[in-house]
Formats: C-alpha cells, structure tokens, sequence
C-alpha cells in the first residue's frame, strides 16, 4: 500500500529534501520528515470532518505543495482521492462531484470569495467546500460550506489497505460518457515499484515536475515513483519554458518525463548553458516521432526512452531501456516492466512477432475494472485477464512494442487500413513542419479517407499539396492525403495530448458552412 512503499522515504528522522517548491513566496523546500509530519496532520483534519474509508475527496488544486500533502493524507486515510482539472468548467465539475459523491471538493485559497464553477458545482450536490493553503509552516484545511458532512461524526486515524481504491482518475470521454477508473493502494504502489525499477531510481535523482498532478503521468511517475525511491521532486505550479532550465539547473534536477508536446516547446527554445548533467528524458502519453527523439538527445546529450501508459494501468505499461540495459528505439515504446504484454488478435490468441494485432497487458498495476459501468468491463477485458487497451501495433524481432495507432482511429481506406501515428512521423520529418496530425475522413468512394492537420516552423511557407507530394514520395499512394489544413495551432488536452477525433470533426465543422454555399 502507498504508506508502507513510501516508509523508508518518509521516516521520521529523515532530513532529505523530498518537495522544492520553486518561486513560491515561502521558497519551500521540504524534508521527508517535515512532509510526513505535514500528511499527519492533514489526515488528522481529514478525520475529525469526518471522511471515512471509501469517501470521495474531490481534489481542484493546480500543482502545489497543498495538492501533495491532501493528496497523500486522503489516500492515508482510506479515502478515495479524485484530482480535478482547477480549469474545468462548471458543467464538468458537476459530472465529476457527482460521479463519486463527492464528501468535500478541496480549492485553493481565495476560491470561495471567488464563488467560481467548482463552489457552484459542490453546492448542487451538497458536497463540503474547503479551502487549502500554507499558513507558515502548517497546511490548513479551512471548511466554508460543511454540505453533508454537517452530518458526519469525527472517524479514527486509519491505515490504508492494499485492495483500499487510493484513487479515481476518468478517461478522457473522447466518444461519450468518460469512465471512472479506480486505482487500489496495490495498483499503485506496483506502478512505483516497475518505474523504479526501469529507470533505476534512487535517493541521489532529482526530478522536475511538469505534468499536471491531476493526471496519472505527474502524479505516478513524475512525483510518487521518485520520491518512494528517496529521491526529491521540483514542483512549480505550471509548465514555463522561461523558467524551465533555470529551475532546472538552479536545484540541480538529472531527469524530467514529459509529453512530446512539451518536449517541442523547449526545443523552440535555447538550449540551456552550460547543459545540465541529465541522466534521462522520459517522453510518454502520446507518440513522439523519431525527429523529436533525435533532437532531444543532439540537443541535450542526454539519452531519450519513450514509454507507453494508460490511467486503467496506474501509467506505465512499457518502455525503452537506458542505455547500459538495453536498446532505445526510436518509434517503439519499449518492453513491457513488470507487466505482461501480448499482442492478441480479434479471437484472443497471441500473434506472431512482427503482426498487428490489439496489444494486452495483465498485472497487478491494473485497475480491476470501471466503477458502475458492466458494459464496459465486459469489452475492456479478455476471457485470459487481459485488459485490452484498443490500441494496435505489434512486438518486432526483439520484443519492442510498436503502436501503429488505436484500433478506432484507424483509417479504412476501402479496406487499406492506414496508421495515423506513421503518418504523422513522415509528416513530422519533413524540415518545414514543426507538428502533424492525421486522422479519417468521409469518403463516398472509399468509405474513409487521410486527411491531415500541420503546423509549420516559424516563417515556413510549404502548401498544402507540397505536404500532399511529401508524403507521396515517401509511402504507397493510398495513403496519400485528400485533404491538408494548414494551422497556427493543434489544438490539445490539458495535459498536452492530441485527440484526433477532436481535430476531424472541429475543422470538418468549420468547413460546412461553406460546403453548402
């Protein structure tokens, strides 16, 4: 369970530093013996308003060392922590307070006065309303509108249990009602185990965190996994491309894990002087193409692993190797770390190495199926135990995965079934395009065909039917695009990932009214 694995980090007596905060007005930097004092006492608040094993704790902080300390208290105390977006929209915090039901939605000081969607949203559903903030050296925990928990009785200190949901996290709801997946203290605690183990974490690594701690990549393998190792964990409250690399050298950070969007923005930017010593740069939760990876490791002198991960798995599933272990391949997410992957076709059965098919993985890193949704766990899983990710791609000669795209967004051009991810990687190679996109469209000939979204560099001025004679000099015909946008932006997920059905249908919207012109 997460208190057990985090033990040895957390004694009582340690005065390693677990948490920096850099730039905030108290210019924390935490021991682990001041951070265990700090989830004690959070706990204890958490106890006496009355949260019992089981309740929801709704979560609206931005990175922070509140977030951290109510994060680990919640989960501490046998509760279910549900980490929300601060950015979402009234609508969306009523959908997720609702789903759980909630006990108590966490804000950040100020938000009450505030009255924004989240007091509005908690108020809907009678759920508490609490303020979390910094008070010297204390975290307090400031109760405005008690909701249902006027109705609670104090509860004892607990002590979480292995099978005890740590966590609920929901899937992105990119076609419908988003999922609830819950994730116990031994899903959990087996993901920090696997992470350390693949990048041989240790109390001397010092990472920096800039993925959102309300997503399942910050959360377990940008914060949790380093610091069960003992190692520290920088935390601004957001992603700047400014202060990166000066925080970065400044509290002598050796690794980072990132999206491949962020990975892009710091490559616009100049390389730092002199370079810090990185001992890696993790990329996960969208593919990064082999022109990212090459440049990353040019420009940093630093090798680059990319990794494959979902929220049903605890994060992550597979990656590439360091170095003196093993290969990296640019293009493949690796092997399987203490997760069993097999590539399996429509009917359940493992295919040669070398063939598509739906890539499986079983563990105990997985969530054990969605709450109140049988519908769901009856397609997410195989008769075998396996959870099917509706990703495609299959194992090469020495057992790398290669994701070749999700099984619904491939696109069926007559029955030639084309890889959006192989595109976008030819596309990304051209010098002029700094980001592609491709997806389906309608076709009345072929059912569907390729259609792409780009971004160029800076004053490039490639057209569209340069980017169409690209990628016919590269690949078979039929995957030549029918359709280029050319765009200032892609637009993308909070946490930087791009849902190309999203993509399809906002700029195929925009382009009919003026089809029926």
């Amino acid at each position: 369970m997460v208190p057990s694995t985090l033990s040895s980090s957390f004694s009582e007596t340690s005065s390693a530093t677990a948490v920096i905060v850099p730039n905030s007005p108290l210019a924390l930097k935490v021991s682990f013996r001041h951070l265990t004092q700090d989830v004690l006492a959070f706990q204890k608040q958490l106890a006496q308003l009355g949260i019992p094993s089981g309740d929801a704790v709704s979560i609206a902080l931005p990175n922070s060392y509140e977030f951290i300390v109510s994060f680990l208290a919640t989960s501490f105390q046998r509760a279910i922590a549900a980490p929300l977006n601060p950015a979402y929209k009234q609508s969306e915090f009523e959908f997720y307070i609702e789903d759980l039901s909630s006990a108590v939605v966490i804000l950040p000081k100020g938000a009450y006065e505030e009255h924004g969607p989240a007091i509005k949203a908690a108020r809907k559903y009678n759920a508490g309303i609490a303020e979390c903030y910094l008070d010297g050296a204390s975290v307090i925990l400031d109760v405005k509108e008690q909701g249902k928990l006027a109705q609670r009785q104090s509860q004892p200190l607990a002590r979480a249990r292995p099978e005890d949901v740590a966590l609920v996290l929901h899937t992105s709801g990119t076609t419908g009602r988003p999922k609830a997946v819950p994730l116990t203290h031994r899903n959990l605690t087996t993901t920090m185990h696997n992470i350390r183990n693949t990048y041989e974490l240790t109390p001397q690594d010092r990472t920096y965190l800039v993925m959102p701690l309300f997503h399942v990549h910050g959360l377990l393998a940008g914060f949790l996994a380093p610091l069960s190792a003992g190692g520290s964990v920088i935390v601004p409250e957001r992603f700047s491309a400014r202060t990166f690399w000066v925080d970065f050298l400044e509290h002598k950070a050796n690794w980072y894990t990132a999206v491949p969007t962020i990975h892009q923005i710091l490559l616009k930017n100049p390389a730092p002087s002199p370079k810090p010593n990185i001992r890696f740069i993790r990329s996960c939760s969208s593919p990064l193409s082999p022109k990212t990876f090459h440049e990353l490791e040019e420009t940093y002198a630093a090798p680059v692993l990319e990794a494959y991960a979902m929220t049903e798995a605890a994060h992550q599933m597979c990656s590439n190797q360091l170095p003196h272990r093993g290969k990296r391949k640019p293009g493949s997410v690796g092997i399987g770390h203490g997760v069993e992957v097999q590539i399996l076709d429509d009917a359940g059965n493992e295919v040669p190495r070398g063939r598509e098919g739906e890539i499986c993985i079983r563990g105990d890193n997985v969530t054990q199926g969605y709450l109140n949704n049988d519908k769901a766990n009856k397609e997410a899983f195989t008769k075998g135990g396996f959870f099917r990710t509706g990703d495609q791609g299959m194992k090469d000669d020495d057992g790398y995965v290669v994701i070749t795209g999700r099984i619904k967004e491939l696109i069926n051009r007559g029955g030639e079934k084309i890889s959006p991810i192989e595109l976008d990687h030819i596309i990304a190679g051209n010098p002029e395009v700094a980001e592609a996109v491709t997806f389906a469209i309608p076709s009345e000939l072929y059912g569907q065909e390729v259609g792409v979204a780009v971004v160029l560099k800076g004053d490039r001025s490639i057209t569209e039917q340069g980017i169409t004679d690209f990628v016919v000099s590269r690949t078979a015909i039929f995957k030549k695009p029918q359709r280029v946008w050319i765009l200032k932006e892609i637009p993308k997920t909070a946490t930087g990932k791009i849902q190309r059905r999203k993509v399809a249908e906002s700029l195929l919207a925009r382009d009919e009214p003026r089809a029926r012109l």
